[in-house]
């Protein structure tokens, strides 16, 4: 059994390191072509607050900000709040205690 939980914790962690790799490897306009999948916008033709956050944060892993701001001014909030979220995820997977306030309450 503690063979299975630490193989699956490299397997988490080796693809949480992999995932802005890959993120940046893939072009800042990836996401601009494609299915709609929101459905306020799909079925209503209205956008949500969300809408272009996806676009947003692509182009933002660019550091291409402004483009990201006119996609999406929620960036601002989101982009520090998935930062804390992914460094917290990785101390957790590594067995750290980086953002000790943000502890699972037992």
């Amino acid at each position: 059994m503690l063979l299975n939980r630490k193989a699956m914790n490299v397997l988490g962690l080796a693809i949480w390191l992999a995932l802005p790799v890959f993120l940046l490897i893939m072009p800042a306009d990836y996401f601009d072509q494609g299915l709609v999948i929101c459905p306020s916008k799909r079925f209503l033709n209205l956008e949500c607050p969300g809408c272009g956050l996806t676009r947003a944060v692509q182009y933002s892993i660019h550091f291409n900000f402004s483009e990201a701001w006119s996609l999406n001014r929620g960036i601002v909030l989101i982009l520090p709040l998935m930062l804390l979220l992914y460094i917290h995820v990785l101390g957790r997977l590594l067995n750290k205690k980086w953002l000790t306030w943000m502890k699972k309450s037992d």
